[in-house]
């Protein structure tokens, strides 16, 4: 596995595994959070334990079936995508795709107006790395039921990480794991700082349509994912480990805004490209 660009394919065998190891970690109260153990190369345990994550499976629909007006719409929104190749939402879509620490950990640095990093932000960092294991795999009970072909085998046009075609090919696609990590973060985010909740959940949004952008998802399978990362949000909340991650996180972002640190990435660069089309479903 390339630790660099890690995907639910390769890591959801060993999210269990994870999760069940986090239930063994513990955190200090300093500021600095204590090592979590890996469930796998790149990914740290998350704060679920298997049987303590929501059931995708019965939270979302089944795959829309054929000549139903959903089908439709996805099929629609998939070829409205294909005019966005090599534009610079493609590439802001391509970066989105890249779950891997620390890149992964600035998605959201414009949105809410600090940089977040292991250096400045480390138990805000560790917080959405945790989190990362447990958003990514709960989309799994639903994927693997209905093992729902991705829309490039179906349109044939290039996706956005082509070196993750031929694995994609053999993951399920229904609902996106990439959309319910982003908007589970989101979720996270605008309650770490809700001055800013409008941008962050903005970002969020348009972070699962990058899945459509990639041509990765179909349209139903973004849509989907959200309901399933709002169901483990709530279901952190009554976790002692996370909760005390969140309020070290808020604490953290307090201290950034008074030092004046600014956000990490190109934020004229990511507006611009938001903005090129801000919804494919528009």
């Amino acid at each position: 596995m390339n630790v660099t660009t890690p995907t639910w394919t390769k890591c959801c065998r060993h999210i269990a595994l994870a999760a069940i190891a986090a239930g063994c970690a513990t955190l200090h109260a300093q500021n600095e959070p204590s090592p979590v153990p890996g469930g796998f190369p790149g990914l740290l345990a998350g704060y679920l334990a298997p049987r303590e994550m929501p059931n995708s499976l019965a939270l979302v629909p089944p795959v829309p079936p054929v000549d139903s007006s959903a089908l439709l719409l996805d099929q629609e929104i998939s070829r409205r995508s294909f005019e966005l190749r090599d534009s610079a939402r493609w590439a802001l879509a391509k970066s989105d795709a890249d779950l891997s620490f620390p890149h992964a950990a600035g998605t959201f640095s414009c949105a809410l107006g600090a940089p977040i990093s292991e250096a400045a932000a480390p138990r805000l960092y560790t917080l959405l790395r945790r989190t990362l294991t447990d958003l990514g795999g709960s989309t799994y009970a639903a994927k693997v039921h209905y093992n729902r072909a991705r829309p490039f085998t179906w349109n044939k046009e290039p996706i956005c990480t082509p070196q993750d075609m031929e694995m994609l090919a053999k993951d399920g696609s229904y609902p996106s794991g990439h959309t319910a990590a982003g908007w589970g973060w989101a979720l996270i985010l605008a309650e770490v700082s809700p001055a800013q909740g409008d941008a962050i959940l903005k970002r969020g949004l348009s972070f699962g349509e990058s899945r459509n952008v990639c041509n990765a998802h179909w349209h139903s399978d973004v849509v989907q994912a959200r309901s399933v990362a709002a169901g483990v949000v709530a279901r952190l909340h009554v976790q002692n480990d996370f909760r005390a991650d969140l309020d070290a996180a808020k604490a953290e972002l307090v201290a950034m805004r008074s030092k004046g640190l600014k956000p990490d990435r190109d934020c004229a660069a990511e507006a611009g490209a938001l903005a090129v089309l801000p919804s494919l479903a528009q």
